[in-house]
């Protein structure tokens, strides 16, 4: 290897290309491999063969490329220190991988952070996710987040990048979903939703990634709320939070905790949770006066 790269957005570039590079590898080794796993990840989920499969794939591949100093998934305890580069790498290899039993969509979302993990949304340099769907498409950005153009890629079966276009939220909104189970709703989340649901069309396939693509796609909104049972929600701000945070805002919309940007939550552990909603801007809006 060379010296590391010291422009991370130039890391950023390469890491993205290297996501792509191994998406087709993911999607093939996907059929055989969905059997449960013994044990838990960090986050206390069951894990299945398929998630190990491309956290290895990814982590071997994004660890490799000069500049990138840390690796960090959501199936490790702990961040891997990969090299000297100022770059460090949130990876949610397979995001969505409990549909794998049902054939349904799912992920990968990856997070390219200027300084040590945890770190907070503004530190990002580039963000996106691969999603494994009718075909295998890339959707992110780099630069800063309030400078970032969001962009769509196909996904060859080489692992080339090939652009499609430039994404903006549709002004005129049309789909919603909402992860967490109704009754654990907190009252004024669920009187939102009472008020969106006669507005918009339900769209929720237990993949966050593939509803947010959804919510890119037909603008609306998507929320993994805060909940009776877990006030933090469910969703990891390093691994999921922070960019679909980034992905959304550049694209027009907005993002929220509940009380502000998610891309200023501070940042305090690698699988730290935090509530979100992200969606076009008066949805968010109303959705934060509504939990004021």
């Amino acid at each position: 290897m060379g010296a590391p790269d010291t422009d991370p957005e130039a890391v950023a570039e390469a890491v993205l290309d290297t996501v792509a590079s191994v998406a087709p590898e993911v999607r093939a080794g996907l059929p055989g491999r969905r059997r449960y796993l013994d044990g838990e990840n960090p986050s206390g989920e069951d894990v299945l063969a398929a998630d190990v499969y491309a956290d290895d794939l990814l982590e071997s591949a994004i660890g490799a490329l000069d500049g990138v100093g840390t690796y960090a998934s959501e199936e490790r305890e702990n961040a891997v220190d990969t090299g000297d580069g100022p770059v460090s790498v949130a990876v949610d290899p397979l995001d969505g991988s409990s549909n794998l039993r049902s054939n349904n969509p799912m992920g990968t979302v990856v997070a390219v952070y200027d300084g040590a993990l945890p770190a907070g949304g503004r530190d990002l340099v580039a963000a996106g996710f691969v999603l494994y769907g009718p075909v295998t498409s890339m959707v992110a950005g780099v630069g800063a987040p309030e400078e970032t153009t969001i962009r769509e890629y196909l996904v060859t079966e080489d692992g080339e990048r090939e652009a499609v276009d430039t994404l903006d939220l549709p002004n005129d909104p049309t789909v919603y979903g909402f992860g967490g189970r109704v009754p654990d709703w907190p009252a004024d989340f669920a009187a939102y939703v009472d008020e969106v649901e006669d507005e918009l069309k339900l769209r929720y396939g237990g993949a966050m990634i593939a509803d947010v693509s959804q919510v890119l796609t037909y603008g609306g909104v998507f929320a993994y709320p805060a909940l009776e049972s877990a006030p933090n929600g469910k969703l990891r701000l390093q691994f999921e939070g922070n960019p679909v945070a980034y992905v959304l805002e550049g694209a027009g919309g907005r993002s929220s905790t509940g009380d502000g940007s998610i891309l200023d939550a501070p940042a305090t552990g690698l699988h730290q949770r935090v509530p979100v909603h992200v969606g076009n801007d008066d949805l968010i809006e109303r959705l934060e006066a509504a939990l004021g």
